[in-house]
C-alpha cells in the first residue's frame, strides 16, 4: 500500500491520491522505500455510530480464560500490506494475551496477494523466504491471517499493470485468481495438516467504495470455497448503520470510554480512527520513510485487531 493511487477518478482525486508513505520491511527484513505525500481526507469527519460499539465488539479481545477451550494454543501467521504492517504488534499482543497464541508476522507495505505467491521472483515485493508457502513450511501455523486492502493502482509489479481504473473486471478476475492460487500454495505447503485461512475484510474506501465491497466479496467467497474464516475488521471502523461509508471519527466504544487513551475526544464522546492527512491507514502517528508497526495507541488498529482475534478464537472453539 502507501504508493500511487491510480484510481482514475478525476484530476482532483488523482492529485490528492499519492498514497501514504513508508513502504518497507516487516522487521525481519524487506525493502525500505521513500515516504510519499499523504492525501487529505476527502469525506466528512463523522458518520454516526461505529459497528465496533455493538455488544459483540466492545470487549478488548477474547479473555485469557477462552484459551482453556482449546486443545492447544493456536499458532498464527499474519501476512499482509501496510495495514498489517501497522497492526502487527497490537494483533500479536491480543492473540497472545487472549488466546495464549504463538505468533509470527511478516507483512510488507505496498503488497497485494500475488506478492506472496511462489514464482513471482523479481516482480514481487516479498522475498522468497517470506512467501506464504515458505513461511507455512517453516512455521506450521494453525491459522494464516491475510489482510490486504487490494492495491488497485499500477505500483505492485506482480499485478502486471492490471489496475482498477483501466480494467475493472480484469482486476477483479485477477484478484480472485490470485486468492485461489494463494490458498492452493498454502495448502500444498502444509500437506495434510492444513491451516485455517482467515480473510480480513477491509474498511470503507472513500474514493471507490464499490471496489472494497467487491474485494471483500471475493474474500468471503474464497473462505466459503476452502473452509476458511472471515474476520470483519472493516465493520469495526465503519458507522454501525453504513458499513461502506468512510468516517475519520466515530463514537467511542465502551472500552474506549473507560480507557481515555483510546478516546481522543472524550468531551465529545468521539475518537479518531485516521489522521486528518491520511484517509486509509489507522495509525495516528505520522508516516516515516521506513515502514514500522504503529508506535502510538490508535483506536482503529485496536478495533481491527480485536475483530481478528475474535475470529481466531471462534475458529479455535469450533
Amino acid at each position: 500500500m502507501r504508493r500511487l493511487w491510480g484510481m482514475g477518478v478525476g484530476a482532483g482525486v488523482l492529485a490528492g491520491a499519492l498514497l501514504l508513505g513508508a513502504c518497507g520491511d516487516p522487521g525481519s527484513g524487506g525493502e525500505t522505500r521513500a515516504a510519499a505525500p499523504v492525501p487529505k481526507r476527502p469525506g466528512p469527519a463523522d458518520a454516526g455510530q461505529s459497528g465496533a460499539d455493538r455488544p459483540d465488539a466492545r470487549s478488548p479481545a477474547p479473555s485469557s480464560t477462552s484459551a482453556t477451550r482449546h486443545r492447544k494454543a493456536p499458532k498464527v501467521l499474519y501476512l499482509g500490506d501496510s495495514l498489517a504492517m501497522e497492526n502487527q504488534d497490537v494483533l500479536g499482543a491480543q492473540l497472545k494475551d487472549g488466546l495464549g497464541a504463538r505468533y509470527r508476522s511478516a507483512p510488507y507495505s505496498g503488497t497485494t496477494l500475488c506478492d506472496y505467491l511462489d514464482g513471482t521472483g523479481k516482480d514481487s515485493l516479498v522475498p522468497d523466504r517470506h512467501k506464504a508457502a515458505a513461511l507455512v513450511r517453516a512455521e506450521r501455523p494453525d491459522y494464516v491471517v491475510l489482510q490486504f486492502w487490494g492495491n488497485a493502482w499500477g505500483y505492485t509489479p506482480c499485478m502486471d499493470g492490471i489496475t482498477y481504473d483501466k480494467a475493472r473486471e480484469k482486476y477483479f478476475d485477477r484478484y480472485a485468481a490470485d486468492a485461489r492460487a494463494l490458498v492452493g500454495q498454502i495448502n500444498s505447503a502444509a500437506g495434510a495438516d492444513r491451516p485455517r485461512i482467515v480473510w480480513v475484510l477491509q474498511g470503507p474506501d472513500p474514493i471507490t467504495p464499490d471496489r472494497v465491497r467487491r474485494v471483500n466479496g471475493l474474500y468471503q467467497a474464497q473462505a466459503r470455497a476452502s473452509n476458511g474464516l472471515v474476520a470483519d475488521a472493516g465493520r469495526a471502523v465503519a458507522p454501525a448503520s453504513a458499513r461502506y461509508t468512510w468516517a475519520e471519527k466515530l463514537p467511542c466504544t465502551a472500552y474506549e470510554t473507560k480507557n481515555p487513551a483510546y478516546c481522543t475526544e472524550p468531551g465529545r464522546g468521539r475518537t479518531a480512527l485516521h489522521r486528518g492527512d491520511d484517509y486509509l491507514h489507522f495509525c495516528l502517528a505520522p508516516t516515516t520513510a521506513k515502514s514500522r508497526p504503529c508506535p502510538v495507541r490508535s483506536p482503529g488498529i485496536r478495533r481491527m485487531a480485536a475483530a481478528i482475534t475474535r475470529a481466531v478464537a471462534d475458529g479455535s472453539a469450533s
